[in-house]
């Protein structure tokens, strides 16, 4: 669940409403009303007809022969306000766009503001005509009478652009608009760290820890070194960027999300991630991200303190998780520890929010399948479910989680999809409802969410995607909508498809090998073509070669597809597919018998007691990666992360197997740089 995350990058470019193009003497745009509370306290006066009316209208004939309208008073009108009305008087000072009348006098109406008493000049971008001061109303008004100056107006905060849909699919906006925003509350993001300094937030970052480690190959993400650092959870630290690409992204984006539902609550980042300089464990030199169960349990004690110091806090998000289990985890041995944390934060008053995950299978991956956490499942902004989401009885809620554009470290934003990016939906939602119902503890909270959501279908199981219009403000939830899942085949759209964990990052050049080429061995040709004559030739040999899929499948996914009756594809695709896996690959069938779609269906959904084994996680995730190879969803030359290739992960991967190598970073290497499906 990679994130990048929203915003806007001054307010200057993600304004939606329609605004008048800035002009001299051009009036103020108009405020936005369900965005900004201030906004709606002080609305822009109305223009006046001297204002808007032309400078010198053509006389034009009356009706009927009438005499002509009067040309006006030859007087010039009087001009419009510069300063916004409202901003003379405010004394605690106001952060303002100042517009001026060319490029060329920004820097010298800068120097002056600069010069007035408790004024500061935040933003002066470049060859552009206004620039940003935080100043008192008195200061304000001497800079108005300048002039250069054209306008002075308040620096409205806007949703991004891209979050807008979604806000007003699950009612946000109409929340915003009843000045339910999120007042008082604080959420706790567990992630990648966060770039405070970007715009989005507006300075509603107040707190930071990190939990990272440094173990062998693992570099600590921590900036000092310091666990509470003002800047600990920096995701702009020199650790988080290789080769020029930003690792830490995910949790900026997430945190972004958040913000956008509730726009007044506090955030606290925790970076929980560890940058690992050999994701595979051969040396190789694959980066990547990862995080400790350790780091997380670390984590979910600061929140439990915090809760302490910080009774506003109510949800802590973590867009993070394992494997999917079926059914509820708190029965798992060696998850005792994390479940207990978990149930410990619901019990003070804090939901843990999770990601489902995006496997496309029914269940959940830790945190989320612990019955006391609050369990996420993505839809589109058309109420369908995602068919990558994890889905069924195990989720809470479902909300929304495909191409969703927020806040990336460097002030910027970025289109992602995933269970990630449907999780801080609800944690935001969690701080509008506990400002609204401020004595409700989250399992009230998490009911009445329950209760209000629109209905969803999916697989005969029904989970309500999250609706706080009819949560807050009250109304009948919307009609179900059902839906049955579809396992993917050939020709399915990738376009919405989930980005990939944290661990995925940009690769250096992969260390040739000596090992064969895994490239297919040509056979005879398919589609699986039969040509029939009045009188019948020899049966002609079967045709196999690779498919023509657009999209790769994870392993759960190929479960399906193997098991009889349950899947898209024929049987004579998958015995075909399984055949060029065959000569393709060292291990298939040599070392673990793949060869039949039942054979196949077992390797890729172990069962008993070694279905949670290294050996087997690693066997269905190289499987898989093979199977997608076959189906034409990845060729051996795309990229795998980074600069890798899937030609070099799948020889590293065998060779690792081969020697009886440790398997647990090879697995999830494979399972997110190969068969986690993502943008081109």
């Amino acid at each position: 669940m990679r994130l990048r995350a929203l915003v806007a990058t001054a307010i200057v470019l993600t304004i939606i409403p329609a605004a008048p193009a800035l002009a001299e003497n051009a009036p103020a745009p108009p405020p936005a009303v369900a965005e900004s509370p201030v906004a709606a306290e002080n609305p822009a006066p109305a223009e006046s007809p001297a204002a808007s009316a032309p400078v010198t209208p053509s006389p034009v004939p009356s009706p009927e022969g009438g005499p002509a309208p009067d040309a006006g008073d030859p007087s010039p009108p009087a001009p419009a306000p510069k300063l916004e009305e409202g901003l003379a008087a405010d004394e605690d000072g106001a952060r303002v766009i100042v517009e001026v009348t060319a490029p060329a006098e920004a820097a010298p109406v800068a120097d002056q503001a600069q010069a007035l008493p408790g004024a500061e000049v935040v933003l002066q971008p470049p060859d552009t005509s206004f620039i940003v001061v935080e100043a008192t109303g008195e200061s304000l008004a001497v800079l108005a009478e300048d002039p250069r100056v054209v306008s002075v107006r308040r620096d409205r905060t806007y949703s991004p652009s891209a979050l807008a849909p979604n806000l007003q699919v699950i009612g946000a906006e109409a929340v915003h608009n009843a000045n339910v925003r999120g007042d008082g509350q604080t959420i706790a993001i567990v992630d990648t760290g966060i770039d405070a300094d970007h715009p989005a937030f507006g300075g509603k970052v107040v707190g930071q820890a990190c939990f990272s480690t440094a173990d062998g190959t693992s570099q600590t993400l921590c900036p000092n070194g310091q666990t509470t650092d003002p800047a600990s959870a920096d995701a702009e630290t020199a650790a988080c960027v290789h080769d020029g690409v930003n690792l830490c992204d995910h949790g900026t984006h997430v945190a972004g999300i958040a913000h956008a539902v509730a726009p007044a609550a506090d955030i606290v980042a925790v970076q929980v991630f560890s940058r690992d300089n050999d994701c595979y464990g051969d040396g190789s030199g694959e980066v990547c991200l990862t995080a400790y169960e350790s780091s997380i349990l670390l984590a979910l004690d600061h929140v439990a303190k915090l809760k302490d110091s910080t009774p506003g806090l109510v949800a802590v998000n973590l867009s993070l998780g394992t494997f999917p289990f079926e059914g509820s985890c708190d029965n798992v041995t060696g998850l005792e520890a994390m479940r207990g944390k978990v149930e410990a934060l619901r019990a003070k008053g804090v939901a843990v929010v999770a990601a489902a995950g995006n496997d496309g299978t029914p269940g959940a991956g830790a945190p989320g399948c612990f019955s006391a956490a609050v369990t996420v499942g993505a839809t589109g902004n058309d109420d369908h479910v995602a068919d990558w989401s994890n889905h069924g009885s195990t989720l809470d809620l479902f909300a929304p989680g495909v191409e969703i554009d927020s806040a990336v470290p460097g002030g910027g934003t970025q289109v992602y999809s995933g269970t990630s990016m449907a999780t801080p939906h609800v944690a935001g939602a969690f701080a509008l409802m506990a400002q609204k119902e401020t004595d409700d503890a989250p399992d009230a909270l998490l009911g009445r969410l329950r209760t209000a959501g629109r209905p969803i279908v999916y697989g005969g199981v029904t989970v309500p995607r999250l609706d706080l219009g009819v949560a807050i403000l009250g109304g009948t939830p919307q009609p179900p909508v059902t839906q049955e899942p579809v396992p993917d085949g050939p020709g399915d759209d990738p376009s919405d498809t989930p980005t990939p964990d944290p661990t995925s990052g940009p690769e250096p050049e992969p260390v040739p090998d000596d090992t064969p080429d895994p490239a297919p061995v040509p056979l005879p040709t398919v589609t699986v073509t039969v040509t029939v004559t009045a009188t019948p030739p020899a049966a002609a040999p079967a045709v196999c070669t690779r498919g023509k899929g657009r999209t790769t499948l994870t392993a759960a996914q190929w479960a399906v597809e193997m098991h009889k009756r349950t899947g898209k594809l024929s049987d004579e695709t998958l015995d075909c597919y399984l055949r060029l896996a065959a000569k393709a690959s060292a291990v298939f069938p040599e070392i673990t018998r793949a060869s039949t779609p039942g054979t196949a269906h077992r390797v890729l959904k172990p069962s008993g007691k070694t279905a949670r084994t290294a050996k087997a996680t690693f066997d269905r995730e190289l499987l898989a990666a093979w199977l997608n190879w076959a189906h034409g969803a990845v060729n051996l030359t795309a990229k795998a992360g980074g600069t890798s290739t899937v030609k070099a992960a799948l020889a590293s991967a065998e060779k690792r197997r081969l020697a009886a190598l440790s398997l647990s970073k090879a697995a999830s290497a494979l399972r997110k740089q190969v068969n986690t499906r993502r943008p081109a």
